[in-house]
């Protein structure tokens, strides 16, 4: 869902969640399309707390970014199942890594990690620390599953709106057990460099003509992914990663791959879910 779909960002509040607002803003500039920021109480008697903490956050996203359309709204309920049901109707919903109060209770536990795992849209993770994320690359984990093709198209969108250049990184790691990575018994899976390099090469390619303005590197890498990615990371933009949905190996994407880089990748990370979008 694209058209006039808007860039939805949750606030709370907390400095965290002003961070992830701005960055919200900052990409509905870059897509040309609104912004939607939505605080939700599980209290009505927080009603006035969360319009003062609203109004604070669309100041400063309109003073930022004056060209945006900023739209605001309150609901009752539970952060977590509000801001997934309002998903659906969002090109990208963007939250911080952790908030205030019952928010904040478990960092990347809850909210964040939940809406993660279960939003009808990409998500970007946003962590606390102020720092400029207008410079550097996009970085994007790639492997061959569905989820991937479309983190893949979800990244060079992004890279295309920062006139950023793409990395796409393929990290190769044999697993042996269903839930852990684990390095395989010497002879027992045999790593071809060479058909890794291909299969990403024509992955890109089936995207890249899309996209004739963003330049492209790609690496196939030996190791852990969640180190890998965080490392290629490291002076990114934005790091994108496809989040399959269940069952067998599925199961161990978000539990190692995701979950591992938002705990620790320090740019804003993008979960995309297969058939978001």
């Amino acid at each position: 869902m694209v058209g006039d779909s808007p860039v939805l960002a949750g606030v709370d509040g907390s400095e965290q969640a002003v961070v992830a607002a701005e960055w919200a803003a900052e990409e509905a500039d870059l897509r040309g399309a609104p912004l939607r920021l939505l605080a939700v109480g599980d209290h009505p008697d927080r009603e006035e707390e969360l319009w003062e903490a609203l109004s604070q956050a669309a100041d400063g996203c309109r003073a930022q970014r004056p060209r945006v359309e900023v739209v605001e709204e309150i609901r009752q309920g539970a952060a977590t199942s509000e801001l997934i049901r309002c998903s659906s109707g969002a090109r990208l919903l963007v939250v911080g890594s952790h908030g205030r109060g019952r928010v904040a209770e478990t960092l990347l536990g809850s909210v964040s990690r939940a809406v993660a795992m279960h939003a009808r849209c990409p998500v970007v993770v946003v962590r606390d620390r102020r720092r400029s994320f207008t410079v550097g690359p996009v970085v994007v984990g790639v492997d061959e599953s569905a989820p991937s093709r479309e983190a893949l198209r979800f990244a060079f969108e992004s890279a295309s709106a920062r006139r950023a250049n793409l990395v796409a990184l393929h990290v190769w790691r044999p697993v042996r057990a269903e839930y852990s990575w684990v390095d395989a018994p010497s002879g027992a899976i045999w790593f071809d460099l060479d058909d890794a390099q291909r299969s990403l090469a024509g992955q890109l390619d089936a995207v890249r003509a899309s996209f004739p303005g963003v330049e492209v590197h790609s690496e196939v890498r030996y190791g852990h992914p969640v180190d890998e990615l965080t490392s290629a990371a490291s002076h990114a933009q934005l790091l994108v990663v496809g989040h399959r949905g269940a069952g067998g190996f599925e199961r161990l994407l978000l539990g190692s791959v995701a979950d591992g880089v938002l705990h620790h990748a320090e740019c804003p990370v993008a979960v995309v879910r297969g058939g978001s979008g």
